[in-house]
């Protein structure tokens, strides 16, 4: 039912995938050695900030969806399909609001 949205979704995620995960792992590169108000200061910066926030939200929303496919093919059983389903949103919206919660609070100081 929802075959083409889904296939669209996890396309377009990978797709942003490339460029922001490109800059996390040159950020991450770039940070090594770094003292941890440098690391600090760095994270703090508005445009870093939003671009380690992309990433995050690309990332765990790409990974949802491919898990969420995953489970869908292989789990048989409909109440474990519907068990699975379940723990796999909330698994990536709770680890995807704790990454962005982090980012914010390193970005505004607290």
């Amino acid at each position: 039912k929802d075959g083409t949205s889904h296939f669209l979704r996890q396309r377009l995620t990978a797709l942003a995938n490339i460029p922001l995960l490109l800059f996390f792992v040159g950020f991450i590169i770039s940070l090594n050695g770094a003292n941890h108000s440098e690391v600090v200061s760095a994270v703090s910066h508005p445009v870093t900030a939003i671009a380690l926030i992309a990433v995050m939200i690309s990332a765990f929303i790409h990974m949802k969806l491919g898990m969420q496919a995953v489970i869908e093919d292989y789990v048989h059983a409909e109440g474990a399909k519907i068990v699975c389903l379940f723990l796999n949103t909330a698994f990536t919206f709770a680890v995807g609001l704790t990454a962005v919660f982090a980012i914010l609070k390193i970005s505004f100081g607290a």
